[in-house]
Formats: C-alpha cells, structure tokens, sequence
C-alpha cells in the first residue's frame, strides 16, 4: 500500500547519498569547483585521474588540457608505450562528465563549457562471431563519431588506422584529424 511513499522516499535518499558521496570526495582529495562559459573552451590545469592517481604508490603526475575553437580546437598527443596518452584523455572525459553532473573535480582549476556529447574510439576490440575484424570495428566507430560529432562535441580518439600497413593506417589517422580539426573542432 505504501509502495509510492517507498519508491519516492528511496528516490530522494538515493539524491541525497550521490550528493553526500560527491561533497566527501571532493573534500577528501582537493577537487575544485568548475567554472563554466559560453565560449566552446576546455581548460584543465594541473587535471588528476580521479581512480589512477589513487592506485599509483609513487603518485601521480598532474597535468593541463587546453581546447578551444580559435587558439587550439584538437590535440595530437604522441609518447612512447605505457607514457600515460589514454589517461590523460580519460582524464580529461572523467573532468568533463563529473563537472557536467555537478560534481567538484581533480584539478587545480578547470573552465569549460558545456558538452553535447562525448565520443571515444579507445581500445582495440574484434566482433570476430559477427565477422568483424578489430580494424572493420574501429572504422564503424570512427565512421559513427565522424557522423554524429558536433563542435560542442568532445572526441576522443586513440591509435586510429591499426591492423593496417603503416602508411595506410597513418593516412587514414591523418584523414580522421584533418576532418575532426577543420570541420568538426573549427
């Protein structure tokens, strides 16, 4: 009989322990608060991952992300294996995601505007029981965020064009940047 009450009562407290959850957080490990603008910018200073600095014994190494329309609308980043490129992109997703639910970040000091969607093409994957290689899943993802993408969007991308010769695969990363940087980050 008082399964409404319940159900609305639950709703509220489930609220209430998110809010708590992030407001221990945030104190405990020194997230600031974001600042969000109008203009199409992402400005991350001295950004931590929230779950990796966490588990390194000998701490972990902050870092900046700058994005914006008119100075630098994308970023090629390059490094040799295990430098920590995929964290600092998951860095930078987890920042936006968190401050977009409200929620106070690992940074120093973090400006941005709000995002429509993010996009990642990270990891490598095959559909070998659907007859898809890892490379014919990456080009349907890249395809899809090619398509779907906006310049409010954030894309996300890592090692596009393996399982290719290298000059084909460097083509095709060329050709996905080139696209992303003048059409889409523009």
């Amino acid at each position: 009989d008082q399964s409404k009450e319940l159900l609305h009562n639950a709703n509220i407290l489930s609220q209430m322990d998110v809010l708590q959850s992030l407001a221990k957080c945030a104190l405990d490990h020194q997230y600031v608060r974001p600042m969000f603008v109008d203009t199409n910018v992402i400005d991350i200073v001295q950004g931590r991952h929230p779950i990796v600095e966490k588990c390194l014994p000998s701490g972990f190494v902050p870092n900046d992300v700058f994005l914006d329309q008119e100075k630098q609308n994308s970023i090629l980043l390059t490094g040799p294996n295990m430098a920590g490129k995929s964290t600092v992109m998951r860095q930078t997703a987890l920042i936006v995601v968190m401050a977009q639910i409200g929620s106070f970040v690992p940074a120093q000091s973090v400006k941005l505007s709000p995002v429509d969607q993010i996009f990642t093409r990270i990891g490598a994957q095959d559909e070998v029981t659907k007859g898809r290689s890892t490379f014919m899943v990456e080009m349907n993802e890249t395809a899809y965020i090619l398509s779907h993408a906006t310049k409010q969007s954030l894309v996300l991308l890592d090692e596009i064009g393996r399982g290719t010769s290298t000059y084909d695969g460097v083509s095709i990363a060329w050709a996905v940047a080139s696209y992303l940087h003048d059409r889409i980050c523009a």
